[in-house]
């Protein structure tokens, strides 16, 4: 994520002063805006709330929502997010036409079988497509990255006293050297983390798969 300038900060909030209607400023609760002007002279809550806000995309988060809205205004740009040398070799379409995903709905989907204890990821991805899963891609994992408020709590779970790796297949990416690999988040340290696996690799139970029932 790059970081916003001074500028425009400062054309934002001089947008919402121009962009404040009387029909606008009436709709506000006098004791509300009252208690955010205090907030903002003793603390930065208010000034934090409104970081989520801007960072959302200008959407309204409610306390306890599932819900999350994902821009595909602006693709997932591999050059920009990683660096240069990579590339998107294919996606899951069912995840790109997606516009908002209800994050309870989201399970963890390994492909192993019974005694199994590692899939290759070139089988496990074959595995996932024959499956009625959508996998969700990289624009998602993004979004979750970029609002680590939304990501839900259970997700920073071990399993097996292990470190969760939370990986999204609906893009496979492709480095210039040739090797494909895919995205994925982890809860380590008190904070989230992001990193990529070579598909040639093996998966165990601890590596699971963000899916979506199709």
């Amino acid at each position: 994520m790059e970081k916003a300038t001074n500028g425009q900060f400062r054309e934002f909030i001089g947008k919402i002063l121009v962009k404040g209607s009387d029909e606008i400023i009436s709709s506000i609760d006098k004791e509300k805006i009252q208690s955010c002007i205090n907030s903002l002279s003793s603390e930065e809550t208010v000034l934090k709330n409104l970081v989520t806000f801007i960072n959302s995309g200008g959407k309204v988060i409610v306390s306890g929502s599932k819900i999350i809205q994902i821009d595909r205004s602006i693709p997932f740009d591999p050059a920009k997010f990683i660096g240069a040398g990579w590339s998107i070799e294919e996606q899951d379409e069912k995840s790109l036409a997606l516009t908002e995903i209800d994050l309870t709905k989201v399970v963890f989907e390994t492909t192993l079988e019974k005694n199994e204890k590692t899939i290759n990821g070139v089988d496990k991805l074959k595995c996932l497509k024959e499956k009625n899963v959508i996998r969700l891609d990289a624009k998602i994992f993004q979004t979750l990255w970029e609002n680590q408020n939304f990501i839900p709590e259970e997700w920073k779970k071990k399993t097996n006293g292990n470190t969760t790796f939370i990986f999204f297949d609906g893009t496979i990416l492709r480095f210039s050297y040739g090797n494909r690999c895919v995205l994925y988040l982890y809860w380590y340290g008190g904070k989230w983390h992001w990193d990529f696996y070579w598909l040639d690799n093996d998966f165990d139970v601890s590596y699971p798969s963000a899916v979506l029932a199709s």
